[in-house]
């Protein structure tokens, strides 16, 4: 008798044994990458608060779709995924240790994704549109481009795109500065080369050989430094106006936080150390988003 199967991926994966409602939900929670998906939100929170001009509402329905577009993605990535991490004996994903099925992911990805589109456009075609295409190139991403060279070309876009997302849908549709738009994508770059790094030698082991797989974990966490720094450097630089002692206190964070992600050699034990590290300058990137919301829009 034939299995049924779920169709979200590049293959067709059966069904897992039942699974108690509470499981699911825990499993749900772990699958869709918790700790990206909170840092991307928070940091469009802090890009809404920055630029402002807009009600509670309408800043609560942009920051949802971001965060509903995160969940889509991450449950996507684990249900595309999802015979690799079967292969690799991954412990720590739900569909591999039955914490969750994959239909559930399947259709989890599906209605957070509806919702996404939902509220992106709820801040206006354009913004939305435009969300949605960074979106688009996450789901991408996770279907086809990381098993190739470009792989970092869906975060570039998707990073890059978020902070048009916001001014776009304020009066009179502005486009933001530019180097806003390049200190997102060069952060978002750099969290693509530090989110794989624990999964390389998997990766590699199942023909997923995107651009920081090709490198290796120590070029790929050198690369990943340069792309975060220059990030910050950006927001240093680039704004009108002089440099404050808080812009260089932020920046002088960033380079700390590289410094101890360069300092040990990257093995398996501490490959999240890197990743940590990132999401720390991004921390440091939405406090000095705050600082210039004069010169954001």
């Amino acid at each position: 008798m034939k299995l049924p199967t779920t169709t979200i991926g590049d293959d067709a994966a059966p069904l897992l044994p039942p699974v108690s409602s509470y499981a699911t939900v825990t499993g749900l929670l772990k699958a869709c990458h918790p700790l990206p998906a909170a840092a991307v939100s928070v940091l469009m929170a802090a890009l809404v608060t920055a630029v402002g001009g807009r009600g509670l509402m309408a800043g609560a329905a942009a920051v949802g779709a971001v965060a509903t577009g995160q969940l889509s993605v991450g449950w996507c990535n684990d249900r595309a995924d999802m015979r690799r991490d079967s292969t690799a004996g991954r412990r720590d994903k739900p569909l591999v240790t039955g914490e969750t099925g994959p239909t559930a992911v399947s259709v989890a990805a599906i209605v957070a994704l509806v919702l996404c589109v939902t509220l992106s456009m709820a801040c206006g075609l354009l913004a939305g549109s435009v969300h949605l295409a960074g979106v688009a190139a996450a789901w991408w991403y996770n279907l086809r481009l990381k098993r190739t060279v470009v792989s970092w070309l869906p975060y570039a876009l998707a990073f890059g795109l978020l902070p048009a997302f916001v001014t776009l849908a304020l009066p009179g549709r502005p486009w933001p500065p530019l180097w806003l738009m390049a200190a997102a994508a060069l952060l978002g770059t750099g969290a693509h080369f530090v989110n794989v790094l624990p999964d390389i030698d998997q990766d590699l082991a199942a023909g997923v050989n995107g651009l920081p797989q090709r490198l290796g974990r120590r070029r790929s966490v050198c690369v990943a430094a340069v792309l975060v720094l220059a990030s910050s450097l950006v927001l240093l630089i680039a704004p009108d106006g002089p440099v404050t002692r808080p812009g260089w206190a932020v920046l002088s964070m960033t380079v700390l936080l590289c410094v101890l992600a360069l300092a040990r050699p990257v093995r398996d034990a501490d490959a999240r150390l890197p990743f940590l590290a990132v999401i720390g300058i991004a921390a440091a990137d939405v406090v000095h988003l705050l600082m210039l919301s004069t010169t954001i829009a």
